[in-house]
């Protein structure tokens, strides 16, 4: 029993992480792979790497993004950061 009682403080640690920081981050990366499926021709977005531009094709994998005048890039699904509101 005494053995038992020494491994509680370590098991509610490790709780208490799992709350903390685990689940508000898988949270988050459900959040982004969401947004990344859903994403649609005339999305305006931004890339992790801060490129501001507009969904111009989706493929599969590749998402291609056109940016001022006839300017169109190729980014892989997983470089789009956010989702921009198109007020």
């Amino acid at each position: 029993m005494d053995q038992i009682l020494g491994f509680a403080p370590i098991i509610i640690m490790f709780i208490a992480m799992w709350f903390i920081l685990i689940r508000p981050q898988q949270k988050r990366q459900k959040a982004t792979v969401a947004m990344q499926t859903g994403l649609k021709r005339g999305d305006r977005v931004v890339t992790v790497g801060g490129l501001h531009g507009e969904v111009d094709a989706v493929e599969d994998t590749v998402i291609y993004i056109k940016v001022e005048g006839n300017t169109r890039l190729k980014f892989e699904r997983q470089a789009i950061g956010r989702v921009l509101d198109n007020a």
